[in-house]
């Protein structure tokens, strides 16, 4: 008896701030990456399919876009945000979470 079959894995690439082509509002898209994998007795060996995808935070409207473009979109994301995928800030100098204003005397 042989035991085969797929499974998906799905990755978060970046976040993206653009205008949504279902609801027209510029909001946060999130840019995935899923590849369905082939199994051997529940063992992934190789994939045989990738597909990348944006989805809008506010509609939930997803939409299939091309290798080529999700590259050029996790480029674009990479360099506006100082090379971190997910938009969160950099620290402020100066800042110390928790510990108060260091500029008070």
């Amino acid at each position: 008896m042989i035991i085969f079959g797929t499974r998906g894995y799905l990755q978060q690439l970046a976040v993206l701030t653009m205008v949504c082509g279902w609801c027209g509002n510029p909001a946060a898209h999130t840019l995935r990456k899923r590849v369905t994998k082939f199994t051997l007795f529940f063992v992934p060996l190789f994939p045989f399919s990738t597909k990348y995808a944006t989805q809008c935070t506010f509609c939930a409207g997803e939409r299939q876009i091309p290798k080529e473009e999700a590259e050029r979109l996790l480029v674009q994301a990479r360099a506006g945000q100082d090379g971190n995928p997910y938009g969160t800030a950099p620290q402020q100098p100066g800042y110390a979470p928790g510990g108060g204003n260091p500029y008070q005397g």
